[in-house]
């Protein structure tokens, strides 16, 4: 099957729908997984430090220009729950460009 009709921007360009058909007969459409890319090969552009009030959708909003990007700092980060990256006040953030996007300084 083609990838899914998601926008360049979604977290789910270029996944795979897939279906599964129940015993009954229907056919119930679902998205492959999606693997996250290995932090360490993503082009890091810079840092932020988390401070109290910290929401990871302003963080994604400054620092990559659209709140719903959060997805990318979770992918940068190793993070599986968003919320864990602003739990901890002075955790430092990796800021990355998404998986593909070369051109990074490395250690900002």
């Amino acid at each position: 099957m083609p990838p899914a009709p998601f926008p360049p921007s979604s977290r789910y360009a270029g996944v795979q729908v897939t279906t599964y058909t129940a015993l009954n007969g229907r056919v119930y459409p679902y998205l492959r997984r999606r693997f996250c890319p290995d932090p360490d090969r993503l082009a890091q552009i810079g840092t932020h430090t988390v401070v109290e009030g910290d929401r990871l959708d302003r963080i994604a909003a400054a620092a990559i220009g659209d709140p719903t990007q959060f997805w990318q700092l979770c992918d940068a980060n190793r993070a599986v729950r968003p919320d864990e990256l602003t739990e901890r006040i002075g955790r430092r953030l990796r800021i990355t460009l998404p998986d593909g996007f070369g051109g990074g300084f490395g250690g900002a």
